[in-house]
């Protein structure tokens, strides 16, 4: 069975990187026919993608991120990564990782940007 747990730091202060890693269980992120993406949810909001890894390493954002996000991979530890520099306030938001066109998704972990 897949698996998926992000883990970062709780708070971000504002213009800071934020760090987030998901360790992904029972299946090779490199081997694996699925791509993986970052997700978030903001508080009354719904989920908004913020970019995707593929096998290959192909990575893809979402437009308004693009020029702050990134998106890398440990294959020796079948891990993702996701770095979005210069944060502010409205990045505060429930961050997960999921292999896409599936239901697997982690729980997800909470990053508060405040000073």
């Amino acid at each position: 069975q897949v698996q998926l747990q992000e883990s970062g730091p709780g708070l971000v202060k504002p213009s800071q990187t934020l760090s987030l890693t998901c360790t992904v269980s029972g299946e090779s992120i490199i081997t694996s026919a699925y791509a993986w993406s970052w997700i978030r949810q903001s508080p009354g909001k719904g989920p908004e993608w913020v970019g995707v890894i593929d096998s290959d390493g192909y990575t893809n954002y979402r437009p308004s991120l693009k020029s702050r996000a990134s998106i890398s991979r440990d294959t020796s530890m079948n891990q993702l990564f996701l770095q979005l520099r210069s944060v502010n306030p409205e990045d505060t938001a429930v961050y997960f990782c999921r292999r896409d066109a599936t239901d697997y998704r982690g729980q997800g972990t909470q990053v508060t940007v405040s000073s």
